[in-house]
């Protein structure tokens, strides 16, 4: 078709968007119309389709192999996955239900389910996709395949505040930062595919074959209970593929084409996973992996770059799409973000750029000392706001630790700012909330294993951990419920009469309390319910159990909080504070409680400025970002300064990648600030910009401000001033 087009154009034909540079693809067809068009079907037309970039359209509609799709800081790479799945059940090539969609957040899937929804023909389709985490991903094949693991249908998830009380009883110590080290430990091991024997056989020094001998203790403590934890998850599935062929090609014919979100965030196991469902004897990979090595940021929890040299490696005939447009930022922006990953390794040669336009100067701040960096930058916020009759909604304060928050914290208070932060605890996350929870979980349905756990041994009521075990192997047996399990004939063969006299005891008493649970209270006292907590609380002895096992301050806080949740709960059995609505039962309660946690931030983001730390914020996007605390020893954030200078390259690669990240969340404007003097402990020290704002390149091409562009203080007021004397419109 000669259009006469410069390869770069775009032309219109018959309400389709024609891509002259697809020609070579061989993609040529006719429109509805009988106008010839370069593509195997009109869906152009289609208004969504219409708004895909030529990279884009690729990506899409690349359907004879592996693919890779690199796509930079907000090139629009949901896009690309949804209206991917759009086309192949579009088109006829797939069905739903052999899709496959995996990320990393509930929150990402969730968003993509809705956005393929608007794209369908038929929206009910899509929920016969599978868009889900990796994590939820293995529950649903462990759940199918329980027995082939000689798991119970049933098997509990213990989280992991289960998990930490666990390796707190193996490790024999109250210690919290050494129990979490070896937590951490175990996690990374388990991601790494790595079992305890090897763990213990490789292990460099008498603090290492400790956690490794305690891994050891725990996966088969996990095993006895019938329990799994978070990184058993994907682990287990992976184990299972690899022993069993017929499991592993079940589930291949199940998932015909899958989809990796966020594929630089992969950690080994998660790989191997992948790999194993897309992989198998005359079997065609059909899969695409999206994602962008520039945002690799999560070594620390074990996710690998290397995963992406990898993927050519094993998949030789892999395709390699860019997505270089991007449609956040400005240019100014986009050119400080590329000089700064400039200085990095490439595994994929990228540059990002964007049509919307020149943009405002990237703007680097001197303070002398945090104080004055707190205030001058909500100083510079509240005035830019104003200047530009923006919402507050639309700034975010961005740094590299959580605890650079505080002072920014105070300084919002002070200006009567409001403000959201990022990752921060609910009140139902807490310890001890959770822990009365755990027994309200189990009265409202006794076959849930986790929460037996946790509500009989917290506190402690002589049920030790063998006694679990033991009663954990034999539910598996019966396959049935831990709580069912202990009233089982034959367990008294396997555990002696002081083991079995706590567990009936603590059994028996959940049945009292179960057995009244339902009813509501008497008229205008909600007795049953208000009385039963009370019940419920001196029976368990929890203020004691606190001030038992911490501190007497950290014992009265929590107790507080129990107090303020155990109170809450009889208000609302009474209909409320005016108890003018319907009275609760304690199951109605429960119920509410646990409808509340799960709908938790799903509320509609207020009016309010962004307090976030650069991991939290990644996926996120500002139009005004102050980046916060840019300094050596900060950002980067150097860690241990004895590490060997390798080590410490790798470190600074990926706190450079953490830079780039917070550099890319700003669409329209970018404040850089630094500390000339820090508070230290008690000493203050001396602070050095951090070589990030050198790598900038703010002096150099397009990026250096012209003199119209650059406001003094003065200037500024007079604007401000300007703005302050304009009548108000009518």
């Amino acid at each position: 078709m000669g259009t006469g087009l410069p390869i770069t154009r775009v032309a219109r034909l018959c309400n389709s968007v024609v891509y002259p540079e697809l020609h070579h693809m061989g993609l040529t067809s006719r429109c509805y119309n009988g106008t010839p068009c370069f593509f195997h079907e009109c869906v152009m037309s289609n208004d969504a389709f219409a708004k895909l970039n030529a990279q884009q359209y690729e990506a899409v509609h690349y359907m004879d192999g592996p693919c890779l799709v690199l796509a930079g800081a907000g090139s629009g790479k949901t896009r690309v996955i949804t209206q991917k799945i759009a086309h192949m059940i579009g088109s006829g090539q797939y069905e739903a239900r052999n899709i496959a969609a995996l990320t990393f957040t509930n929150k990402a899937a969730a968003e993509m389910q809705e956005r393929i929804s608007r794209l369908l023909k038929e929206p009910s389709d899509a929920s016969q996709l599978t868009i889900s985490t990796f994590h939820s991903l293995g529950v649903k094949i462990l759940r199918q395949e329980a027995k082939e693991l000689n798991l119970k249908d049933r098997f509990s998830i213990l989280d992991s505040d289960d998990c930490f009380s666990l390796v707190q009883d193996l490790a024999v110590t109250t210690d919290k930062q050494v129990i979490r080290r070896i937590q951490g430990t175990i996690s990374l091991w388990k991601n790494g595919m790595v079992d305890p024997e090897t763990a213990l056989k490789s292990a460099v020094d008498d603090e290492e074959a400790q956690a490794a001998r305690i891994y050891r203790n725990y996966v088969a403590t996990l095993s006895a209970y019938q329990a799994v934890d978070f990184d058993d998850l994907i682990r287990l599935p992976v184990e299972l593929f690899r022993s069993s062929d017929r499991v592993r090609e079940k589930w291949q014919r199940r998932l015909r084409y899958l989809l990796v979100d966020e594929y630089q965030d992969t950690n080994t196991c998660q790989y191997e996973l992948v790999k194993l469902l897309v992989s198998g004897i005359g079997k065609k990979p059909m899969f695409t992996a999206v994602g962008d090595d520039d945002q690799a940021i999560y070594a620390w929890r074990g996710a690998t770059i290397e995963n992406l040299k990898t993927l050519q490696k094993d998949f030789s005939d892999l395709k390699v799409i860019r997505l270089e447009q991007n449609y956040r930022s400005s240019m100014r922006i986009l050119q400080a973000a590329n000089a700064v990953i400039g200085n990095n390794p490439k595994l994929f040669e990228k540059k990002l750029w964007s049509d919307h336009g020149l943009g405002e100067p990237v703007e680097t701040l001197a303070m002398s000392d945090e104080e004055q960096e707190a205030e001058q930058v909500v100083m510079l916020l509240s005035a830019h706001k104003f200047e530009r009759r923006a919402k507050f909604s639309d700034y975010a304060i961005l740094y590299r630790g959580n605890y650079q928050a505080r002072i920014f914290e105070t300084a919002l208070r002070r200006e009567n700012i409001p403000y959201t932060i990022s990752g921060g605890q609910s009140f139902f996350a807490r310890a001890e909330i959770r822990d009365i929870i755990s027994y309200l979980r189990l009265i409202a349905n006794l076959d849930d294993d986790p929460a037996f756990i946790r509500a009989v041994t917290t506190p402690r009521r002589g049920v030790g951990q063998s006694t679990l075990e033991t009663l954990g192997a034999f539910a598996g047996q019966w396959q049935c419920s831990l709580f069912e399990a202990v009233y089982k004939g034959g367990l008294e063969a396997k555990l002696s009469p002081r083991q079995l006299g706590p567990l009936r005891g603590f059994c028996d008493f959940i049945n009292g309390i179960e057995e009244r649970a339902s009813r509501p209270g008497l008229s205008a006292k909600g007795e049953n319910a208000a009385a039963l907590l009370d019940e419920l609380m001196h029976e368990i002895a929890y203020e004691t159990y606190l001030y038992d096992n911490f501190d007497e301050r950290t014992a009265k806080n929590k107790w507080q909080n129990v107090l303020e949740f155990t109170n809450w709960l009889k208000e609302k059995s009474k209909g409320g504070k005016l108890e003018d609505g319907p009275e609760k039962s304690l199951l109605e309660l429960t119920q509410m409680v646990a409808l509340m946690t799960m709908l938790e931030g799903r509320d509609e983001e207020p009016d309010a400025v962004h307090l976030s730390t650069l991991h939290a914020a990644k996926g996120l996007e500002f139009p005004h970002v102050f980046l916060v605390g840019v300094e050596e020893g900060i950002l980067p954030h150097l860690g241990d300064p004895d590490m060997p200078a390798d080590q410490l390259a790798v470190r600074i690669q990926e706190e450079r990648r953490l830079m780039y990240v917070g550099i890319t969340r700003a669409q329209r404007t970018l404040h850089v600030s630094w500390c000339k003097k820090r508070k230290k402990a008690r000493e203050v020290i001396q602070c050095e910009p951090s070589r990030f704002i050198g790598e900038m390149k703010l002096n150099e091409g397009v990026a250096v401000p012209l003199e119209t562009e650059v406001l003094t203080p003065k200037a500024r007021l007079a604007n401000l001033k300007a703005l302050l004397q304009k009548p108000k419109l009518a």
